[in-house]
């Protein structure tokens, strides 16, 4: 780690003399938008050769906690990485509203002591079950979309879908926008925003695939418009044409996360293993 935590400050051996952004981002990565920010608040202290920054205050939860059986896939100071099981909401779409994804890590911040904000890096669609990514600071958050927007965050899913993808590898390079007929829809648009999904066959069934897939951008319902635009929307899917006799939700899993620690530099793999549901699907097309 990085320095060492006291309380809401970390403690930093500095190598020079001054204690100027440009040394102390030598030894943490913090954004300059941040450390004016902690300047403005009295949240840098220097002591002799070592300097205190203020990047772990007390924040109130921006939702009402709930006590939800939450399983977290990784967790440190600064980050904290939780399988979202199908059915959730990642956030609430409406002031209020209760039972979602938000709710349940800030139940899981107040049973663990912890006072820090609820900051999603990425999103999955409600019945979509897997690993979603949170900062728990604003140090990490700005750093982490910073890598989002670099595309530096490798988001892997698992999905099932209808047919044998022909070739059983490929990417789907094919613009994604608005259905003007379906307000809850997108479509394969020439005017829509850039997307790319490359798919792999995993495992091949009767009449359906297990496919892995990663994205190359992150629009909305991607990887359910492109399967389908390609003639194999996922079972269970339908809002896309799946079929819904095998499913009882679009058969889709966010099942790694790749991506480097934003503070500490280490490589970070982690995995959120398959809900029962799916597995329980694979087992079915296997038999």
């Amino acid at each position: 780690m990085t320095g060492r935590r006291k309380g809401e400050w970390i403690e930093l051996a500095l190598p020079g003399d001054t204690c100027a952004w440009e040394e102390v981002n030598a030894v943490l990565p913090v954004p300059l938008k941040l450390w004016r920010k902690l300047e403005h608040e009295g949240g840098i202290r220097r002591q002799g050769k070592k300097v205190l920054l203020r990047v772990f205050p007390d924040e109130p939860s921006p939702v009402p906690g709930e006590w939800t059986d939450l399983q977290v896939l990784f967790e440190d100071d600064y980050l904290l990485v939780v399988n979202k099981p199908a059915g959730m909401a990642v956030h609430p779409s409406e002031p209020g509203r209760r039972g979602t994804l938000a709710n349940a890590v800030a139940g899981y911040y107040e049973s663990t002591g912890q006072s820090c904000g609820v900051r999603h890096i990425h999103r999955l669609d409600q019945d979509t079950s897997g690993a979603v990514l949170y900062a728990k600071y604003e140090l990490s958050h700005l750093l982490l979309d910073e890598a989002m927007r670099e595309k530096a965050i490798g988001r892997i899913y698992a999905a099932v879908c209808g047919g044998l993808p022909t070739p059983p590898a490929g990417t789907i390079s094919a613009p994604i926008g608005k259905d003007r007929h379906h307000r809850a829809r997108r479509r394969v648009s020439p005017g829509g925003d850039t997307a790319v999904t490359h798919y792999r066959t995993v495992e091949s069934f009767r009449d359906a695939a297990l496919l892995e897939l990663r994205l190359e951008t992150g629009r909305t319902h991607q990887i359910r418009v492109h399967m389908s635009h390609i003639g194999h929307p996922l079972l269970g899917d339908e809002l896309y044409g799946g079929r819904m006799n095998a499913f009882g939700r679009q058969a889709l899993h966010g099942a790694h996360l790749l991506f480097r620690h934003p503070v500490t530099g280490e490589e970070l793999a982690v995995d959120a293993p398959y809900p029962d549901d799916f597995r329980e699907l694979l087992a079915a097309l296997n038999a």
